[in-house]
């Protein structure tokens, strides 16, 4: 009988291992995705970050074009008003 009780032990032991591996094995592929999405996370962050920089930079150089463009027509004569009214009396 206890022969059948040690060999009971020892796959009851081998279970609860091969489930303690399954476990740590199911552990470390989280962990590791877990890392890879912070990783991600990260990039896509910085991305963002760069891409609002860029995009003040943008805002920045369409106002002094704009003004540059205000200035330019302002200074034409094409593009002047003119008064018709005055004119034809």
């Amino acid at each position: 009988m206890t022969g059948n009780l040690r060999v009971e032990w020892t796959s009851v032991k081998q279970t609860v291992e091969a489930e303690n591996q399954v476990e740590l094995e199911e552990k470390t592929r989280l962990i590791n995705q877990v890392l890879e999405l912070q990783h991600t996370l990260e990039d896509l962050s910085a991305r963002v970050d760069a891409v609002k920089e860029e995009n003040l930079k943008l805002k920045s150089e369409n106002q002094v074009l704009g003004q540059y463009i205000e200035n330019l027509m302002s200074a034409s004569s094409v593009f002047q008003t003119t008064d018709t009214k005055s004119k034809r009396k």
